[in-house]
């Protein structure tokens, strides 16, 4: 008794995935719940678990293949099909051939029925004593499911290392040809890799040579662009192709919000669990000027332009897979705490393969945030079909002449740009520039104490 394992809906716009990688061969068992595909949608890569326990018995979707939602993509039972599929071959290679023919060269009676002859690339020399029946696996070719599945599982699991793992190994330093793997098939998880950089000392301090430079092992190598890719690839050209897109710059003196920080951090973290950002400023600063300002909220359909009546704002998150942008919902109505805990989630569930499509879509706004990789400034490109985003560089300390009743002074601030990319067929520049006014007067003010939540 078998039951087929269908590609399930995985958000409100999601019609088709592609498999990209079977965690499990025909036989293996599988236990509820526990991954069994990895699926690659225009919205995001998820892994596919087993609604029941049992064997896999068939594969029916092969990987690189694409199918709509609702096709069936397995069939996992208590492992009778499977056996009654091995023995089926087994009894076809043992029905009677058909009677030779007067071509045929000199029959034999004792010789042996060429059960795999099929499957032999070239005739044997000579007939060979009579051997004990073999199973089905050797007498007769697989089916086609297990023969890719066989071919599939060839290679070791741990040539596959998820890219959150390749990750922190990266981070931590950790050569993964050194880490060996507890995971299903020997593949390498989160835990090993922790495991090892907590045994291995760093003695990087006490030379003076550089640390050496990482290699990474696609160099000189190609392979094909994956799905997500190729949708963001087409959309950052649809996006090109049919805008007007135009950039504006600002310079913001942040310091009064790094002593606000300062002074309420560890009482933020006390009470939050997490560190306090910038991010989260500048959520709040935005998503107030999106409301005075709401024509940069808005959204072009056709010749009509959309006003939404809460600021989505888009959060651009960076992936091994590629740039994706959950949505932070009603940020206008959050406290810096609330946005703080939701983009943590966000972000981290982006990374881990674990976010619904419909938290990628609805999207009003997008704030990317370069200067966490220490950028000072870009033209960030918009996210159809949003008219405008506002990227944010790196905050650095640096001397700036201020101007007082006593005259010009230098002094050390904290300083960063705000650049904002918009659609010029809907958004001028003025407005565009009263936006960013609205935000850099916010920032610089660091009246936020209100706002913390905490």
């Amino acid at each position: 008794m078998s039951e087929n394992i269908v590609l399930p809906a995985l958000g409100e716009s999601v019609t088709e995935g592609t498999v990209t990688r079977w965690l499990k061969s025909v036989g293996d068992e599988v236990a509820v719940d526990e991954p069994l595909l990895e699926v690659s949608t225009d919205k995001v890569d998820t892994e596919i678990p087993s609604p029941i326990s049992g064997i896999l018995e068939e594969i029916l979707v092969e990987e690189d293949e694409t199918v709509e939602v609702g096709a069936i993509l397995a069939r996992v039972g208590d492992g009778s099909s499977s056996t009654s599929d091995e023995e089926k071959p087994e009894q076809e290679a043992k029905e009677p051939e058909p009677e030779p023919t007067a071509q045929e060269p000199e029959p034999e009676p004792a010789e042996p029925e060429p059960v795999a002859q099929d499957a032999v690339p070239e005739p044997a020399p000579a007939p060979a004593p009579e051997p004990a029946p073999a199973p089905a696996s050797e007498s007769a070719p697989a089916p086609a499911s297990e023969s890719a599945s066989a071919t599939h599982t060839s290679q070791p699991e741990t040539t596959y290392i998820t890219p959150i793992v390749r990750k922190l190994a990266r981070e931590a330093g950790v050569d993964l040809a050194n880490v060996k793997g507890t995971g299903v098939g020997g593949r390498i998880r989160k835990e090993d890799v922790e495991k090892l950089a907590k045994t291995t000392t760093a003695s990087t301090s006490a030379s003076a040579q550089p640390a050496p430079v990482e290699i990474s092992s696609l160099r000189g190598t190609s392979e094909p662009m994956s799905r997500l890719r190729k949708v963001i690839s087409e959309r950052a050209v649809a996006s090109l192709n049919t805008t007007a897109q135009l950039t504006t710059f600002v310079e913001v003196d942040v310091t009064r919000i790094a002593n606000l920080r300062a002074q309420v951090q560890a009482d933020f973290t006390a009470k939050t669990g997490s560190k306090l950002s910038f991010l989260p400023f500048f959520v709040v600063a935005a998503a107030e000027a999106l409301r005075t300002y709401p024509i940069i909220n808005a959204t072009l359909d056709g010749e009509t332009i959309v006003y939404p009546a809460t600021e989505n704002i888009s959060i651009a998150v960076d992936t091994e897979r590629g740039l994706l942008t959950p949505v932070l919902r009603d940020a206008g109505d959050k406290s810096i705490a609330t946005i703080s805990k939701d983009i943590a989630d966000l972000a981290d569930r982006t990374r881990n393969n674990k976010l619904t499509p419909d938290e990628l879509a609805g999207g009003t706004f997008t704030l990317t945030n370069t200067g966490s990789r220490g950028a000072l400034f870009d033209t960030p490109l918009v996210f159809l079909p949003q008219v405008a985003i506002l990227g944010t560089g790196t905050v650095v300390k640096r001397p700036v002449v201020l101007t007082g009743d006593e005259g010009d002074t230098i002094a050390i601030r904290s300083m960063m740009n705000l650049a904002i990319s918009y659609d010029h067929r809907i958004i001028d520049g003025a407005d565009a520039a009263r936006f960013l006014g609205q935000v850099k007067n916010r920032l610089e003010q660091g009246a936020f104490e209100a706002n913390l939540g905490i």
